[in-house]
């Protein structure tokens, strides 16, 4: 008695496989052209970055060419307008970021400063007074334009100046400022105790393929079921 294989995998599951195979290939496919496009993306904001500051000037400008450049702003702050923005973790430590609006000099112009890191009190009702540099101010940052949609349960309103999340059309109908649109996050010392350690700016390439690497994946594990699940041995008699 000897034995062999034979493989006869039905109609249905076959054309499952394939479909599922040329969905997760596709998927796949498009993950990797959304990687080259933030590897781009990424060359781009590394060439921002070692550009000379660009000076802000007082009045709305081409905002584009702006986002995520190195920024040289004058002007003083509105301390008053000045908001925490909550649980923002440091090396393991929770605490606020300090966000202020730099008028600039020469104009109504505002520009949302985020001044840095600070560490949170002992109890939630412990809200640490950060001190705002008075008179006319040089503060150089980054230009970053946060994102407009945050996940929350409820609509975001101040409570004791602290925010849970910074959206900027938010934050321009609740101060009536006029707004530039982005935050510049202050790298300059300014001798106030907060830290200031931002992470590089990141298109987000890997990301993507690492998504793509899952889908991939998933199409080869397929077809390896496809294969081993659909194999059967079988006796015959010599």
């Amino acid at each position: 008695m000897t034995a062999h294989w034979q493989f006869r995998p039905g109609l249905v599951v076959t054309v499952a496989t394939i479909a599922f195979c040329v969905l997760t290939v596709a998927l796949g496919l498009w993950q990797t052209r959304r990687a080259a496009e933030k590897e781009s993306m990424q060359a781009t904001l590394d060439l921002r970055a070692a550009e000379p500051p660009l000076k802000l000037p007082p009045a709305p400008a081409d905002w584009d060419a702006v986002a995520m450049r190195r920024i040289s702003a004058h002007g003083e702050y509105a301390e008053r307008f000045g908001i925490l923005l909550d649980n923002k973790v440091h090396r393991g430590r929770v605490g606020y970021q300090a966000v202020t609006p730099l008028r600039i000099a020469g104009g109504n112009l505002h520009v949302l400063v985020n001044r840095g890191w600070v560490a949170a009190g002992r109890t939630r009702a412990d809200v640490p007074r950060v001190p705002v540099p008075r008179g006319l101010q040089t503060v150089d940052g980054i230009a970053v334009v946060p994102g407009e949609r945050v996940y929350e349960l409820a609509a975001d309103t101040p409570r004791n100046a602290v925010w849970q999340h910074l959206v900027l059309d938010r934050y321009r109908a609740w101060s009536g400022l006029e707004l530039a649109p982005f935050v510049l996050q202050q790298t300059n010392d300014a001798g106030d105790g907060l830290v200031r350690e931002w992470d590089r700016p990141d298109a987000g390439a890997d990301r993507h393929r690492s998504y793509a690497l899952q889908w991939f994946s998933l199409a080869i594990l397929a077809v390896v079921l496809y294969v081993v699940l659909n194999a059967k041995r079988r006796p015959h008699s010599a």
